[in-house]
């Protein structure tokens, strides 16, 4: 499998991989936890919202109208009401957890270790994202929220939502792009995003979901890993 990137600024920074079947799946970071992935003519938005600080906006007519959306679970900078009734057209699918279709009325409920065959080159499958530091076990309580793997013509994404280096994780098998979110006290610390990504070994990490964590130091800690760690800082 080969691999290639490139990042392009000002606008939002793009990586794209080459799938085993040939076709290319390009992954653009919008910010935070926010993702889009297209693959052909597919377009697959990642908990897509518009506003989520006094200072924030992103433009979601910059990107195609999506085919699918994935919300990983309902916190304000993962599920927009009023965003996903901006971006959306006639078809879109979504897959949410139950509280989110609490609120979005409409869906695929996934629930941890649940699947969808959406296309048939794409399948994504819920997995666990929680807390298990005592103090913010509250955040994120284990079995509510949801992160994906998408396995788009061979290509697996790891998309971790909100969580700490929980154990299942080491369940995860040839992940070749995980998105790993780090900040505090909501998600991981650089020493558990480290650990995390060396109980799977993805071949490429990208730390997201930053706040005010230096992502460098995630790649600090996995040199001579093995673990091709990219930084992308605009994630806040």
């Amino acid at each position: 499998m080969s691999f290639f990137s490139f990042h392009r600024k000002p606008v939002f920074p793009t990586e794209t991989f080459v799938t085993p079947g040939g076709p290319s799946v390009t992954l653009t970071l919008i910010k935070h936890g926010s993702l889009a992935i297209a693959f052909k003519d597919f377009h697959i938005q990642v908990d897509p919202v518009v506003k989520i600080g006094q200072d924030d906006y992103t433009d979601y007519g910059k990107f195609p109208k999506p085919d699918l959306v994935l919300v990983t679970h309902a916190h304000y900078d993962h599920f927009s009401l009023s965003t996903i009734e901006d971006i959306r057209k006639k078809g879109t699918r979504f897959v949410v957890t139950p509280e989110v279709f609490e609120e979005l009325d409409e869906g695929e409920v996934l629930r941890n270790g649940e699947s969808l065959q959406v296309t048939p080159e794409i399948r994504i499958d819920a997995v666990p994202a929680y807390n298990t530091t005592e103090a913010h076990l509250t955040f994120h309580p284990k079995g509510r929220d949801n992160g994906y793997v998408l396995s788009i013509d061979g290509l697996r994404i790891y998309v971790s939502g909100d969580t700490e280096d929980i154990p299942e994780m080491q369940d995860l098998k040839d992940i070749d792009v995980a998105f790993l979110s780090v900040n505090q006290p909501f998600t991981m610390t650089p020493e558990q995003c480290a650990q995390a990504a060396l109980s799977f070994r993805p071949k490429v990490l990208i730390p997201y979901h930053l706040s005010d964590t230096d992502p460098f130091e995630v790649r600090r800690l996995l040199d001579g890993s093995g673990i091709d760690v990219r930084v992308h800082d605009n994630l806040i």
